[in-house]
């Protein structure tokens, strides 16, 4: 099974601030914020949505098609995901712009404040799928995540037309897109990825309800940080997928990517929809309890074991017979 993931590929500068933000908002005088905080420590990581759905899926042993655009500063960072099992052979390299940029600073209620830099992302827009197609001999399912906002609706209107599966994951987008653009993003997907605020979004910009978002994707999955994930298709029961045990909690940045990743590598395995989002629960700890996105070290064994604690043996038996870290 073939997976492209299209999408953000960028540098995340991450700080972190001893104190809430909440502290240093005035609710009446937000119109007039000027406010700033005193960062503790910097931590420059790799990042962007698509690479790091990308990296979590290589880390699981499937080798995901990486589709975005990058200045000519990704080098190290190409051969970082090359390492990790990714294939970078369809990025678009610009000439004239740099890599993406992501800089956001965590308070100690894990609550974030960021800045998103586009660069060489704005050129996204220019880049056809059917060569890719061609290249990996056909892709069976394509991942629309933030990306260029020109670039999603291209990626979205030519899986319809070339009759190719795909995943709407508008997240960051869906803050400034109106309902046209959401709408467009969303309908005839394969499968829609949002948290539970951008699910109230899509909702309230689209005017569908949730029975008529339902209608318009095969299956919607839902993150809801600390109480799990929910799975829902039309006409059956919703299922539930309670978080998987953590060691530590560290930094938030990436989590709903790494869930994403597990998720996917799961349908590539053939798994059911239960177990797909058991497999995404599971990495997405190995975020959490690191500070940046691509930054955990995932050994076969490890995975297993903490799989089998959270989820019992049955996952545990089903995924092992698939899974290949590149670092064991």
């Amino acid at each position: 099974m073939n997976i492209a993931v299209t999408g953000s590929i960028a540098t995340d500068h991450l700080m972190t601030f001893a104190g809430r933000f909440a502290d240093s908002l005035v609710v009446e005088q937000l119109d007039k914020i000027s406010v700033s905080f005193l960062a503790q420590d910097l931590q420059i990581r790799r990042g962007g949505i698509a690479a790091n759905i990308a990296f979590g899926m290589g880390n699981l042993g499937v080798r995901p098609v990486l589709v975005g655009a990058v200045g000519e500063d990704f080098v190290e960072y190409r051969s970082w995901l090359d390492r990790h099992g990714v294939d970078c052979e369809s990025v678009h390299v610009s000439t004239t712009q740099h890599t993406a940029r992501f800089v956001c600073t965590t308070d100690e209620d894990m609550a974030q404040i960021a800045t998103f830099y586009a660069g060489a992302m704005s050129e996204a827009r220019s880049i056809e799928l059917q060569p890719i197609v061609e290249r990996v001999g056909g892709l069976d399912l394509v991942v629309v995540s933030p990306n260029d906002p020109d670039a999603m609706l291209r990626h979205t209107a030519e899986c319809r037309t070339r009759g190719i599966p795909f995943v709407a994951d508008p997240s960051q987008q869906l803050a400034f897109g109106e309902g046209p653009f959401i709408r467009d993003l969303i309908r005839g997907a394969a499968y829609l990825f949002t948290n539970e605020y951008e699910a109230d979004l899509v909702a309230k910009k689209t005017g569908w309800s949730p029975e008529e978002i339902l209608d318009q994707v095969e299956v919607q999955v839902t993150t809801k940080g600390k109480d799990g994930a929910v799975i829902q298709r039309k006409g059956d029961d919703p299922i539930e997928i309670p978080v998987a045990r953590e060691v530590r909690r560290a930094d938030p940045t990436g989590v709903g990517d790494a869930f994403r990743a597990g998720f996917l590598a799961g349908l590539v395995w053939g798994l059911p929809l239960q177990q797909c989002g058991e497999v995404g629960s599971m990495l997405a700890t190995y975020v959490i309890e690191t500070v940046g996105t691509q930054e955990y070290d995932l050994r076969s064994a490890d995975f297993l074991s903490r799989l089998e604690q959270s989820y019992g043996p049955e996952t545990s038996e089903a995924v092992r017979r698939h899974l290949r870290a590149p670092r064991d």
